[in-house]
């Protein structure tokens, strides 16, 4: 007599560590509050340069938390090698080639990763010669100015515009697939067919997370500090 096929038994892992919600939501509202305020000009760029330092924080912690981070936020684990990325796009990728950031979406993350930081940047070298200068744009000759405040003021914006709607847009496909991809970084949980290594997520590694953050934070306040500094 046959016996009945029971259903493949979920794995819950734990993928997303705390330091890595905290940082993605934050550079989420982060985000949104920098459009919203660089839109308003007027006395909202007070906020909006505050904000851009802010993210600043935000990007070096990142840097350094993909170093230093759980399993699946260290960059080594979801930068994609062609072969890995290759092999996702075949239909043959393995457990551990989607668990975290697929290879794919790794692209996006570090697309998004590098225009929001080319935008700090450009911001910390533009010189809108009405209100603000940013502190390093005394360091680097008129030419390389004017170019980053154009990037920043026209071409930066839409770059970011389009890798959100693009990250939108994948959150909406992979939720009709039944991928729940914002529970996971609510929870930090996914529920896996395989099981695969959980990403560390003790009080130790938060603490540590910490530290980084702190460090982050010293170095874009000392940053801001270039704009009182004599040259």
């Amino acid at each position: 007599m046959a016996q009945e096929t029971s259903p493949s038994t979920l794995h819950k892992v734990r993928i997303w560590d705390l330091p890595t919600r905290l940082f993605h939501w934050l550079l989420a509202a982060a985000v949104t509050a920098l459009v919203v305020t660089g839109n308003l000009g007027g006395n909202a760029m007070n906020w909006h340069l505050l904000l851009g330092y802010g993210v600043l924080a935000l990007l070096l912690f990142r840097l350094l938390w993909g170093a230093a981070g759980g399993r699946w936020s260290r960059f080594a684990s979801f930068v994609p090698t062609p072969s890995r990325l290759l092999r996702y796009l075949r239909g043959q990728g393995r457990a551990d080639d989607s668990a975290g950031h697929s290879p794919l979406g790794a692209l996006s993350v570090l697309a998004m990763l590098g225009v929001l930081a080319a935008q700090v940047g450009s911001g910390l070298l533009s010189d809108d010669e009405i209100a603000f200068s940013g502190p390093l744009a005394r360091f680097v000759s008129g030419d390389t100015v004017a170019m980053a405040t154009a990037y920043h003021a026209h071409w930066g914006p839409y770059l970011i515009y389009g890798l959100v709607a693009l990250h939108l847009a994948a959150i909406v496909f992979y939720s009709l697939r039944g991928r729940g991809l914002v529970r996971a970084m609510l929870t930090g949980d996914k529920q896996l067919s395989d099981a695969v290594p959980a990403s560390r997520d003790t009080w130790g590694r938060r603490l540590l997370a910490a530290v980084l953050a702190a460090a982050a934070c010293a170095i874009a306040w000392w940053v801001r500090q270039l704009e009182a500094t004599p040259f």
